[in-house]
Parts: structure tokens; C-alpha cells; sequence
């Protein structure tokens, strides 16, 4: 008798999979599963980036602009562009920007991302931080004149810049 109710329960759930299946509730049900899980592992609370930012614990795809505006103010220099980003083993995306002409990085793996990328530089803390998708994907500690020669090449390139080469979303 145990083994009938069982194959009942089976028979239920192997229904409803064919239900499934054969309708199109099979693709919500997949997307609500997928959106779920990446709601769960999104990023951190933009005070919790906030506080990282401040220790200067620049953890990568973990902060956003904001958090670095927030903890220190605006940068010096900004600069907007279509770049190309080279993938490494530790998830660090580098700026084909900052490799010599030719040369991939050390530590290249055979990924290339490519997409509107922002660059901020921040004299007075040394850091170079660039994101990509909103998200954090390479940070650089130069001098404070490194940044500001960088600063002022980003200045003079945006002067010349034609309306074709301004990233979508700049006024």
C-alpha cells in the first residue's frame, strides 16, 4: 500500500514537471529563480561601501561611484570612454588605457570585456579607480602628480573629442 501512495506522489509531481514543461511558465519559473538568486547576491548597502571605501579597502565589483563620492567627494578628474578591458584570474578588469601600446598584462587570461567605462582620479587619497557597469573593476594607488598629468590629458582629449566619440549618456 506504502509503495501505491508513492507512486501516486510521483505520478503528481511528474504531471505537474510535464505541465511545466509544455507551457510557458517553465521560462518565468527559470527567471524568477535566476532573479532571486542574484538579488541574494548583490552588491553591499551603499553605507557598507562607504566604510570600505574610507578604510581604503577597494574591494573589486563590490562599489559603486557613489560610495566613493560619499566618502570623498568628488575627484579631481573624471573621464568617460568606450574601453576595452583585459580579464584577469583575480576578476581585475585592466584598462587597455593603462598598458603600454601592444602589450597585454601579466597574468592575462584569454578574456576581453569591452563597454563604457568611467574613470575617476582622486589626487589627494592616490588612487586611480576605474569602474565598469557601475561596478568597481580596477583601482591603481599613482602619486598625486601622476593623477594630475592623467588629469589634465583627459581635459585636453575631452576638448577635441567629436560628438560621435561621447559616451552614451553624457551631456
Amino acid at each position: 500500500m506504502n509503495i501505491f501512495r508513492l507512486t501516486q506522489c510521483s505520478a503528481r509531481q511528474f504531471s505537474l514537471l510535464d505541465f511545466l514543461r509544455g507551457s510557458r511558465w517553465a521560462g518565468v519559473c527559470v527567471v524568477a529563480v535566476i532573479g532571486a538568486f542574484l538579488g541574494c547576491t548583490g552588491m553591499p548597502p551603499l553605507e557598507e561601501q562607504e566604510r570600505y571605501v574610507r578604510n581604503n579597502e577597494l574591494v573589486l565589483h563590490q562599489l559603486t561611484p557613489p560610495a566613493f563620492v560619499r566618502a570623498w567627494g568628488g575627484p579631481a578628474y573624471q573621464h568617460a570612454e568606450f574601453m576595452q578591458f583585459f580579464g584577469m584570474k583575480d576578476d581585475e578588469l585592466i584598462p587597455r588605457s593603462r598598458l603600454a601600446s601592444g602589450e597585454p598584462p601579466r597574468g592575462w587570461e584569454i578574456r576581453i570585456e569591452a563597454g563604457d567605462a568611467l574613470f575617476l582620479a582622486y589626487p589627494d587619497q592616490g588612487w586611480l579607480v576605474v569602474f565598469f557597469e557601475e561596478r568597481l573593476v580596477y583601482r591603481e594607488k599613482l602619486p598625486s602628480e601622476k593623477l594630475h598629468e592623467l588629469g589634465r590629458s583627459w581635459q585636453r582629449e575631452d576638448k577635441f573629442r567629436t560628438r560621435l566619440e561621447v559616451p552614451a549618456g553624457t551631456p
